[in-house]
C-alpha cells in the first residue's frame, strides 16, 4: 500500500496530533527519564539516547500509529532501534506512552528486569531484539516486505546511528529496499558525530552520508534533529513520498545536558550523583 494513502493519519488513527510545544515538553520529560534510569543503574548509554530523543518523541507521540494497550496490534507502525545500546530512549518513550509503568524504568539493567541494556522483544512494545550494530535496516526491510504482503498500510521506521553505517550490511539492506520498491519504510540516521570514544570521521569517514543514501535510490532529507518543527515536517514528507525515504538528522550527543553535549565520555558512562542532580536541574524546564 502506498505511504501516501495514510500519510495524514496520526497515532492510533486520530486526526488531531499534538502541537510542537507539546512534543517539546514531552521530549524534556523523556530526557529526564533517560538520566533517571542510567543514573539508577550506574550503567547505560545516555549520550546517544539524548541525541535521538527528539526524533523518538516525534514518532511515538506525533506520527506513529500504535496502541500501548495492544502492543501486537496488527496495524501498528513498527519502530526498529538499530542502534540498540541507546535503548533508554526507546524505554522512556514506551513507558511514557503506557506500555509499562514509568516506575519500572528504575529497574534498567537489573537482573530479571524487562528493560535490559539492549532491547528485547520480551519487553512490551519492542519490535526487534538488538545486539550487534548494523542489522536493524535488514530487519526493517523484511518487516516492510511482510507488511506489504499482508496488504497493510502500516509503516516501518528504522533508527540508525551514524557510526553503524560503517557496517556493509546497512548498504546491502538499502539496495534491497530500493530494488523491491518498498513504499513503507523510513530510515532515520542520528548523525551525532561521535562513535564510541571518538569522532566518527576519525574511525571511518562516510561523509557525505546524505549523498550515499540518495545514490542508493532513497528520497533523502537533511534536518536539524533537535528542531521539533523540522523533525515533524521531515516525517510528513518521508511518509508522503513514494519509495524508501531517509532522514539524516544532525544532532548533538548528550543534547539537553550541558556537560554531556558533544562529550564522548558519556557514550557509555552514567552520571554520578552530582552530575545527576545537575542534569535534572537543567532539564526541569
Amino acid at each position: 500500500m502506498p505511504k501516501a494513502q495514510r500519510a495524514s493519519l496520526e497515532p492510533n488513527g486520530s486526526a488531531n496530533g499534538p502541537s510542537i510545544p507539546d512534543l517539546k515538553a514531552t521530549a524534556r520529560v523523556l530526557r529526564r527519564h533517560i538520566i533517571e534510569m542510567t543514573h539508577a543503574a550506574q550503567s547505560g548509554h545516555p549520550g546517544g539516547s539524548l541525541s535521538a530523543i527528539d526524533m523518538v518523541t516525534a514518532l511515538y507521540f506525533g506520527k506513529m500509529r500504535h496502541r500501548p494497550e495492544d502492543p501486537r496490534w496488527p496495524d501498528r507502525d513498527r519502530f526498529i532501534l538499530s542502534k540498540g545500546h541507546c535503548c533508554p530512549a526507546l524505554y522512556a518513550a514506551l513507558a511514557q506512552s503506557g506500555y509499562f509503568p514509568v516506575e519500572e524504568l528504575r529497574t534498567f539493567r537489573q537482573i530479571n528486569s524487562r528493560i535490559q541494556g539492549h532491547a528485547s522483544v520480551k519487553t512490551p512494545g519492542v519490535e526487534m531484539s538488538s545486539g550487534s550494530l548494523g542489522q536493524g535496516l535488514s530487519f526493517g526491510v523484511g518487516t516492510a516486505l511482510a507488511l506489504r504482503l499482508d496488504g497493510s498500510t502500516a509503516l516501518t521506521f528504522v533508527m540508525l546511528g551514524d557510526g553503524e553505517l560503517d557496517e556493509g550490511q546497512v548498504w546491502e539492506a538499502a539496495m534491497a529496499a530500493k530494488h523491491y520498491g518498498l513504499d513503507n519504510i523510513v530510515a532515520l540516521v542520528d548523525r551525532n558525530g561521535i562513535q564510541n570514544d571518538r569522532a566518527t570521521k576519525e574511525v571511518l569517514d562516510l561523509e557525505p552520508i546524505e549523498d550515499k543514501w540518495a545514490a542508493f535510490g532513497w528520497e533523502t532529507q537533511v534536518i536539524d534533529g533537535h528542531n521539533m518543527s523540522s523533525v515533524v515536517a521531515a516525517l510528513e514528507n518521508a511518509v508522503s513520498h513514494p519509495g524508501p525515504a531517509a532522514i539524516v538528522a544532525d544532532t548533538t550527543k548528550g543534547k539537553g545536558v550541558s556537560f554531556m553535549e558533544g562529550n564522548a565520555d558519556f557514550h557509555g558512562k552514567a552520571p554520578n550523583r552530582e552530575q545527576y542532580e545537575l542534569a535534572m536541574k537543567e532539564l526541569a524546564g
